[in-house]
């Protein structure tokens, strides 16, 4: 291992990643068991260094990485149809398997819904792959110039627990097709179905391609395995998802990092939309696997003399209203707040038992019993109320009355925190979404449409499940996984 790595910044980083996203504290984490029925086929006997691995999944990272650098190496020699053909294997095996993964990540994880991790699974199908690598070509008075996307080598990549398998085999999809092959260490909340997924990916691969451990993971991911993967010179590139720190920390590591952070996205209603319209759209997006999405509706910022017919809307779209009551009683068992302070407070620690669980247990939190089947709660709060504050990945939606637009605005502006993620706006006035725009700059801006719109769920686009908005990649896709090279032959080759 060629680059050294301050062992405090790699504690930081990994405490950032594998604590923040929905899972236990990244401290002293307990090995996760084997995928299924008790037992393994991982093959991981190898010692630190020097283990051998079973269809991409290895002991330790030294080896992983070492793996994954032969199947780059092979992957260079095979060809862009070889790339093509792998993307084809993986989008594949995730609809082939979509109930069965879905039930498994759901199992291992406790978080979200059945429906939801299946449907993320089956729209894998969606995400770019080798068709979005074709060169830019010049041709003039002096010459021919081609421009070409070329990878880096293997890929460092982080996933999170919310959406593990859907994250990986996207991820998998966008750094093949552009000619890496990766490494993963997973959140340990969602290990076992990650490794699972892995082993099918490979075993598939090697039949139809010859190639082995093109992706690779780690079985049982630790901080010291997250430290070796970013260290091991084999990694050129780090995909990595998590909070402001640790996308600071990936980035002092002295590789280049894409990093996807935190997302608290607000929405807007200006009242010049159809009101039914755009509370059957909230509750869609806000209600997506109850709330996990890093782009989901996650406050409502709403001109008072419309609130009350959103919210009756809402209501007849089939979500909960809670009453203040009801409100403060679901605050104080989802947060914990520092003594001395109110439900209230923005400075409040989410409470993970709640993280992306029906909106029936947060009901029964909040005293109330609700029709089964109600995918979302809301209720009326202040801007500054720790619902609003923070990004809580619960099927609750906070509603808050604003004065006008430009109130709306700035509040929504503040609520996202600079993270410059998603934002969305219910609007007819062409100049409110400006506005908005111009005050927020996220990197998804969605009007009149639930989030899901923003990546090619219902709007146009293509889909991913990596946003890199601190480092600015926005959207990734294979061309985010590559280097651009440009060939030059300099001479009179025009014919015309």
């Amino acid at each position: 291992m060629s680059t050294a790595i301050n062992e405090n910044l790699v504690r930081d980083i990994v405490a950032e990643v594998l604590g923040r996203l929905g899972g236990a504290p990244a401290p002293k984490l307990p090995s996760p068991a084997p995928a299924s029925g008790g037992k393994t086929d991982c093959g991981c006997h190898g010692k630190k260094g020097g283990g051998t691995g079973q269809h991409g999944v290895f002991a330790d990272a030294d080896s992983a990485c070492d793996a994954a650098q032969q199947a780059f190496l092979q992957l260079q020699k095979a060809g862009v149809e070889t790339r093509a053909k792998i993307c084809a294997i993986v989008k594949n095996l995730c609809e082939t398997n979509a109930v069965e993964w879905g039930r498994i990540e759901l199992e291992e994880t406790k978080i979200g819904r059945l429906d939801h991790k299946i449907g993320k699974l089956q729209i894998i199908k969606l995400v770019p792959g080798v068709e979005w690598m074709k060169p830019n070509g010049f041709s003039g008075d002096h010459g021919i110039t081609m421009e070409e996307f070329t990878p880096f080598g293997v890929v460092g990549a982080v996933t999170p627990s919310t959406h593990s398998i859907p994250t990986l085999a996207g991820n998998i999809v966008n750094i093949i097709a552009a000619g890496n092959a990766v490494v993963f260490n997973a959140h340990p909340a969602a290990a076992r179905c990650a490794a699972l997924a892995v082993r099918e990916f490979n075993k598939a691969i090697e039949r139809e391609t010859g190639i082995r451990n093109v992706a690779c993971i780690i079985e049982q991911p630790t901080m010291e395995s997250f430290a070796a993967m970013c260290a091991n010179e084999n990694v050129k590139l780090l995909l990595v998802t998590g909070g402001p720190g640790v996308v600071k920390a990936a980035m002092k590591t002295g590789k280049r990092a894409i990093c996807a952070g935190p997302g608290n996205p607000p929405v807007l209603v200006d009242g010049t939309s159809c009101l039914k319209s755009a509370a059957k759209k909230i509750i869609e997006g806000a209600a997506f696997d109850n709330n996990l999405l890093c782009i989901g509706e996650k406050q409502v910022f709403v001109l008072e003399q419309f609130a009350d017919k959103l919210m009756s809307s809402l209501e007849d779209a089939g979500a909960a209203k809670l009453n203040s009551g009801q409100v403060d009683s679901l605050t104080k068992a989802a947060f914990t707040f520092k003594e001395g302070q109110g439900g209230g407070c923005a400075h409040a620690s989410v409470n993970k038992d709640f993280i992306g669980k029906d909106a029936p247990v947060l009901a029964k939190a909040a005293g109330v019993n609700v029709k089964p089947g109600t995918e979302l709660l809301f209720g009326e709060t202040d801007d500054q109320h720790a619902f609003v504050q923070e990004e809580q990945m619960m099927p609750f939606l906070p509603i808050v009355r604003v004065k006008s637009v430009e109130e709306g605005i700035e509040k929504s502006r503040q609520s996202e925190h600079g993270y410059k993620h998603t934002s969305i706006i219910h609007s007819h006035d062409v100049n409110h979404m400006t506005a908005m725009a111009r005050a927020l700059d996220t990197t998804l801006f969605i009007k009149n449409g639930p989030c899901m719109a923003g990546l090619g769920l219902g709007g146009e686009g293509y889909l991913s499940y990596s946003i890199a908005t601190p480092t600015g990649e926005g959207v990734t896709n294979p061309k985010t996984f590559t280097r651009v090279r440009r060939c030059v032959m300099v001479d009179n080759l025009r014919i015309y």
